[in-house]
């Protein structure tokens, strides 16, 4: 008899501390996913924020008017100041947004053609593609200025190169570029210092290339989607590692524990829309379905545990949400309907 109550009690404790730990876990998730995603939609000239606790849409916001209609491309958010900065392409600018409330502060001037941009991970530096005059417009999250405008290696502006994607390391000491728009079968990524801005080095790559990368390992990543791979360079020497088979490869992320890539299979409809890649193997882990055509670009929460895709196109108004398990594969958990074109993205705090 006394071996029953002592069981029992063994069980009532167990499943008293099992509680506690859901619960304690449910509420650390919960403090983490307390951020936004913010969605630039580039057809309808606003942003779009979401709850990542809630997958709802908090409110839209937009971009203000300029000589022609705002045409926001791209999100970056830094801590420093607490701002969200939104490339407006049609109108030559970077829009700064106060993340408390998401009012315009001000505007930035940035060259010809914005497209990508990224901040390091201390927020001394935004670079800002310009794929039109084929410059990089540096500008001063602090005190929202230009530092600089770069302009791009002439000899492969010579032979028909524009700049497309831009990432800078966590430390902010370089940068990296890529360009696309070359005869033959490569497009390059170009590798800067970011205190001189002069070019470190160059190498070929493959065709639409993308950018990643992680302050976990020294390794760039470069996913492209005409060439059907995500190819793995040495951040320093940009001497090339390892290449990954990865069909349609365009967007990219990866989460802070810097462990797998996801990356999406833009021309593939949906079908294997998205692809997880194993860092430590450079092997893909699996593919993920998505319920809409053009899987664009990629955002994550801190922790790792949710995803948001854009699917992009003229009418589209969908950004769909996955959740990622302890197998690191996302599953989908549902959209969220924003305005027209969703293009990038980026987690808010």
């Amino acid at each position: 008899m006394k071996i029953k109550k002592h069981l029992i009690v063994l069980m009532l404790l167990f499943l008293s501390l099992l509680t506690a730990s859901l619960a304690a876990a449910q509420s650390q998730a919960a403090s983490q996913n307390r951020g936004k995603i913010v969605v630039a939609n580039r057809a309808s000239g606003s942003i779009s924020v979401i709850s990542t606790a809630t997958d709802e849409l908090l409110g839209t916001y937009a971009l203000p008017a300029g000589e022609n209609s705002p045409e926001p491309m791209y999100v970056v958010f830094t801590r420093a100041g607490n701002r969200v900065f939104v490339g407006d392409r049609a109108n030559n600018q970077v829009v700064v947004f106060r993340a408390r409330d998401f009012s315009v502060e001000t505007t930035i001037p940035a060259g010809a053609g914005v497209f990508h941009m990224w901040a390091d991970g201390r927020g001394t530096q935004i670079w800002v593609s310009n794929d039109i005059n084929n410059t990089i417009t540096v500008i001063n999250p602090r005190t929202l200025t230009v530092e600089a405008t770069v302009p791009l290696p002439a000899d492969l502006v010579a032979m028909g190169g524009k700049p497309h994607d831009v990432i800078l390391d966590a430390e902010g000491n370089n940068a990296y570029v890529t360009m696309l728009g070359f005869a033959g079968d490569n497009d390059y990524v170009v590798h800067y210092d970011t205190n001189s801005f002069a070019e470190l080095n160059r190498a070929p790559v493959g065709k639409d290339p993308h950018l990643s990368l992680t302050f976990h390992n020294e390794f760039l990543y470069v996913p492209a989607q005409n060439s059907d791979l995500v190819s793995v360079f040495n951040r320093q020497t940009l001497g090339l590692i390892d290449e990954i088979d990865a069909p349609g490869a365009h967007g990219a992320g990866m989460p802070l524990s810097g462990q797998v890539l996801y990356t999406t299979n833009l021309p593939g409809g949906g079908s294997d829309g998205l692809i997880a890649i194993d860092l430590r193997t450079n092997t893909v882990l699996g593919t993920t379905d998505t319920p809409y055509g053009v899987p664009h670009n990629i955002a994550l929460t801190p922790a790792g545990d949710k995803l948001y895709v854009t699917h992009s196109g003229g009418t589209s108004d969908k950004v769909t949400v996955y959740d990622i398990g302890y197998d690191n594969l996302p599953t989908y958990a549902g959209e969220v309907t924003v305005e027209f074109n969703p293009f990038g993205l980026s987690y808010v705090p």
